[in-house]
């Protein structure tokens, strides 16, 4: 962009001037941003005090903080009620769409780890700190930031990828933007640890859009460094016992500390954060729990805190500008980033709320209609917004909202020696859709971006078992009842919680553990959970002409996968069906009864 001299000033003079305020910026009549300054510098930091030594301000007495950080120009505002008013409702896409592959992929991977492996490299005796001490060394002298640097994906191949995921039925994509560890993997313009200035030099989200876009799927951006500023306080500790007690984690470094170094420059702050051990319980949840065990605000911090807030946000704002994802994602065990309770612990203010207001603007503006949604992962039902959780399934159908449920295959981060197997997968799939829900599961990839030979047979055989029985699939929504069949303690059996592994491979249904979904051009589908054996009556007790939940006499009923005829019967017992003795299918099959 060209600008005169009286302009080169303007700026020059705003960035002397840079304070915790976030004001700087020019915008156009419709309120998208034209220029912007650096993002105002990091405020004083007071010293830390003693360990666990400070309470936590109240976050319920605590008033909520208006960011002043100029949006779109439109009908959303950024707070709760107008978004909720102004929100269309939940695109038809994703109901049509149904299953995801989540892309949840990064130079954490490196550690061949699983999860967490940035925060658990400092926890003395974790199974990531040992594999960081021969990989990479002691992380009071090698840490996380060096992983950063020497990480190089040069395998990871978005248009392979892309191409296999669609051909195993995925209709879109979640792409990790940012993870707990706070690396951008974008040309991020406000926060300088990313993944084209340290480490791969490769906007490896722009390579992902790229290959949705060519190949038409729907896509979004998921952003996690909410979490960070607690998640990384165990950079700042140091081993209990050994020849390094007592000696500093790298996360004490300052800026002055990069002088002569690689990471001259940046300034590990921005990485890591700042040390808050101060406050009660951080320290001890550090290295136990998912999140802070107390609410509260860091309130010998606020200024910190605002201007914690605003990059989380602006790097948000970045990506709807400049990515035009078709919807975003935010992680938490809260109702939502910044709420003072749960991950969103620390601060209260209206960040969550103006990245959603400007993107639905920006929607409108771009398109004229909001065809996107935004992900809180744990929010209560609110229109705007979709819900998702981890691993397990809700006993019974879920309609309040459009929800999404998620889970890895082996680990959110690679390791070595996970059970790939697609009727895992597959299983995944029903059971969500047969409560109304939405899947998304993570293909692990190894640290240089390739993906195992057996992770890619798995992913092949989702996808031909989704081109026999897809049309009970997409555009899908759950029917009158869940399903049927074993009932232990007092529920209807279900495929376990966790991360799909070797447990969800061994588990084992019947024929007679049935699922149902309602499919978009009106027919029902029974969804056996196993093969029934050749020459096996099975039985579907919900299809009784005694009972309410079938308005009329079933006139066909066919076997997806099948061109033979079938033999089956209606009765005051349900609907009876002899599986053929011929039909070679595999995993589950599914019944089509009109």
């Amino acid at each position: 962009m060209f600008m005169n001299k009286k302009t080169l000033i303007a700026l020059g003079a705003l960035m002397l001037t840079a304070t915790a305020s976030a004001q700087h910026y020019k915008t156009d009549k419709n309120g998208l941003i034209l220029e912007k300054s650096m993002l105002p510098e990091m405020p004083t930091i007071p010293a830390p005090k003693e360990i666990g030594s400070v309470k936590m301000g109240d976050s319920k007495t605590f008033k909520e903080v208006q960011l002043d950080i100029p949006i779109t120009k439109g009908p959303f505002k950024p707070n709760w009620k107008s978004i909720e008013a102004n929100y269309p409702g939940t695109p038809q896409w994703l109901r049509d769409a149904k299953f995801g592959i989540w892309v949840h992929f990064g130079p954490q991977a490196a550690g061949e780890s699983g999860d967490w492996y940035a925060r658990n490299l400092y926890k003395q005796g974790h199974l990531a700190y040992n594999n960081h001490l021969k990989r990479y060394g002691h992380p009071s002298e090698v840490g996380y930031k060096e992983v950063l640097h020497n990480w190089n994906p040069d395998k990871l191949n978005p248009e392979y990828l892309t191409k296999l995921y669609q051909k195993s039925g995925a209709r879109f994509l979640m792409i990790q933007g940012v993870h707990h560890d706070n690396y951008d993997l974008w040309n991020s313009k406000f926060h300088p640890w990313n993944s084209m200035s340290v480490g791969p030099k490769r906007d490896l989200l722009r390579e992902w859009v790229n290959a949705c876009k060519k190949y038409k799927m729907h896509y979004g951006v998921t952003f996690h460094h909410e979490y960070t500023w607690w998640w990384w306080q165990t950079a700042f500790g140091c081993d209990a016992t050994g020849d390094k007690a007592g000696i500093p984690y790298d996360g004490h470094l300052t800026l002055k500390d990069g002088k002569g170094k690689w990471w001259e420059g940046l300034d590990p702050r921005r990485l890591y954060g700042i040390d808050l051990r101060e406050y009660e319980d951080v320290d001890a949840m550090a290295h136990t729990g998912w999140s802070p065990p107390k609410a509260g605000i860091f309130s010998r911090h606020l200024d910190y805190c605002k201007w914690y807030a605003t990059e989380w946000a602006l790097r948000m704002m970045d990506v709807t500008e400049n990515y035009d994802p078709d919807f975003i994602y935010t992680d938490g065990t809260a109702e939502g980033p910044f709420t003072g309770t749960g991950t969103g612990t620390g601060y209260k203010c209206n960040a969550m709320q103006t990245v959603i207001a400007d993107y639905y603007n920006r929607q409108l503006l771009r398109k004229g209609k909001v065809d996107a949604f935004s992900i809180v992962k744990f929010r209560h039902p609110t229109n705007g917004t979709v819900n998702t959780a981890e691993f397990d399934f809700p006993d019974t159908i879920n309609t309040s909202q459009a929800w999404i449920r998620e889970a890895p295959v082996g680990d959110w981060f690679y390791a070595p020696n996970f059970t790939y197997d697609s009727g895992s997968m597959i299983r995944f799939i029903i059971e969500a859709i047969a409560r109304d829900g939405n899947v998304a599961l993570n293909i692990p990839l190894r640290p240089d971006g390739s993906i195992e030979d057996a992770c890619v047979t798995m992913l092949q055989e989702v996808g031909n078992w989704m081109n026999i029985n897809g049309e009970s699939v997409y555009g899908s929504k759950a029917w009158k009842t869940l399903g049927e069949g074993e009932i232990i303690n007092g529920k209807l059996k279900k495929l376990p919680g966790g991360a799909l592994g070797k447990k969800h491979a061994l588990f084992k249904f019947n024929a007679q553990d049935i699922r149902f979904t309602e499919g978009k051009n009106g027919y029902l589908y029974a969804f056996c959970m196993n093969v029934p054996d050749a020459g096996q009556k099975v039985l579907v007790h919900a299809l009784s002409t005694d009972k309410a939940l079938v308005n009329h006499h079933i006139k066909k009923v066919t076997l997806l996968g099948y061109k033979g005829k079938l033999s089956w019967k209606q009765t005051a017992e349900g609907l009876g069906v002899t599986y053929p003795k011929d039909a070679k299918l595999k995993t589950a099959v599914v019944f089509r009864i009109e």
